[in-house]
């Protein structure tokens, strides 16, 4: 049985090198939280969230100082051999900024333009005017970003006098909702006005409410043709940031809406950046859109598994094969869609094992300490004593160097899926 997820069909726009939208793959998006004038600390995280897998990285730029170090952080990310796109978001001062360091928009691959604050009153259009103006001369793509929490105030106050001169008027919500929609929209449509082509926009509406993302974004699907970017702004620290950004984004991303996707997590004290990236790369492969890295099986223990042996290897096994990826997607293409399984006793282990790639089924507490391994639905090998973690890690690695290699040729498991990916207009 195979499930065919039809992805809504919008125009193709390219940040860099990367294509957006029509039909291409759905793009893993981060943002830095460096000061962008540290150039050396803004080109380590920049290259961090790079090597974890994001395939575009935004940075801001709200000073003329981080204007000018633009231009020296993409040379620097160049020396180093890392070409990820980056994005530059602007707020306030934008027109400004790339008015007077043209070099800043010249190094970057994309503007980010948020109509709420790109100035008031009579100020508006020309300093969006400017933007654009710059966007085009250096051809370069705009993210017309909107916000729930930015959102224009003249645009709202408009919206919700005209709702209540209604017969039945609108919940305050829906107008709200309308109006980042509108926001998003007319927005464009002054762009395209300004010479702004069709193919060098991007659009979101960003919200932090799981109902509110998906009411918005449905409605903004239906009335475009846009690529359009998902994230649940601030969806909050640690399991409460992934689950609400997970909730939303793959009722939406199974709808087929979504080109591009950011996990808008906040960070632990000290806390790793690249952890939203692997969140937003989870919820791609786990749905079946997209192959990152090898996936690991592993169950949740219970009785039967009171040690911490099989988590303990579960956790080594999928920080090993994360870490490998680097080299391996060059070196042994096809590799992101190998499943490995780590299992904790007899119950389900020879089963699940079974139908991975490779799976291990170890002894549970107080049961006899052999763990079968088996290799392509196959039992290969039983593994005994105190090394069985070393000598399954090592069968792993000969399994991925003798079936990833190129000119290697392999049976599809029966467990691995073909997902095809439909479009519609």
């Amino acid at each position: 049985m195979s499930f065919a997820i039809a992805r809504r069909l919008s125009r193709q726009v390219y940040v860099g090198h990367v294509a957006v939208g029509g039909g291409a793959p759905i793009v893993v998006q981060s943002m830095t939280n460096t000061d962008t004038e540290d150039i050396a600390g803004t080109v380590a995280q920049v290259a961090a969230l790079a090597r974890a897998g994001s395939e575009v990285v935004r940075i801001t730029v709200n000073t003329l100082e981080a204007a000018r170090a633009v231009p020296k952080i993409r040379a620097e990310l160049d020396a180093m051999g890392v070409n990820v796109p980056l994005v530059g978001d602007f707020h306030f001062n934008g027109h400004k900024l790339l008015t007077e360091v043209p070099d800043c928009a010249r190094a970057l691959a994309k503007l980010r333009i948020n109509p709420g604050n790109v100035g008031q009153g009579s100020k508006r259009d020309d300093q969006f005017g400017a933007m654009i103006e710059a966007a085009i001369k250096f051809d370069k793509p705009v993210r017309i970003g909107v916000n729930w929490g930015s959102l224009d105030p003249e645009l709202i106050t408009r919206m919700m006098d005209e709702n209540a001169t209604l017969a039945a008027p609108k919940e305050a919500d829906a107008v709200m909702r309308e109006a980042l929609i509108v926001s998003a929209l007319e927005s464009a449509a002054k762009a395209e006005a300004l010479g702004l082509g069709r193919d060098k926009i991007i659009l979101s509406c960003k919200v932090s409410a799981v109902q509110d993302l998906i009411a918005v974004y449905r409605d903004l699907a239906r009335r475009c043709d846009y690529p359009l970017h998902l994230g649940l702004t601030e969806a909050g620290m640690g399991s409460k940031g992934i689950v609400a950004s997970t909730a939303a984004l793959s009722v939406l991303l199974q709808e087929g809406i979504g080109d591009t996707i950011r996990i808008s997590l906040t960070p632990e004290p000290g806390g790793d950046r690249t952890r939203e990236v692997i969140v937003a790369q989870e919820i791609l492969q786990t749905m079946g859109l997209r192959s990152f890295t090898p996936m690991v099986a592993a169950c949740p223990g219970c009785g039967r598994t009171t040690s911490t042996f099989f988590q303990e290897l579960a956790e080594k096994i999928q920080t090993y094969l994360r870490n490998q990826m680097p080299v391996w997607k060059t070196k042994y293409p096809g590799v992101e869609e190998m499943h490995v399984a780590v299992m904790g006793c007899v119950v389900n282990g020879p089963g699940e094992s079974k139908l991975a790639d490779i799976g291990i089924s170890l002894p549970g507490s107080g049961e006899r300490p052999v763990a079968p391994v088996y290799i392509d639905g196959e039992k290969a090998v039983t593994l005994k004593g105190d090394r069985i973690a070393e000598e399954f890690h090592a069968l792993v690695d000969d399994y991925v160097a003798k079936n990833y290699a190129a000119g290697a040729v392999r049976t599809p498991r029966s467990r691995k899926k073909e997902i095809p990916i439909k479009q519609i207009a």
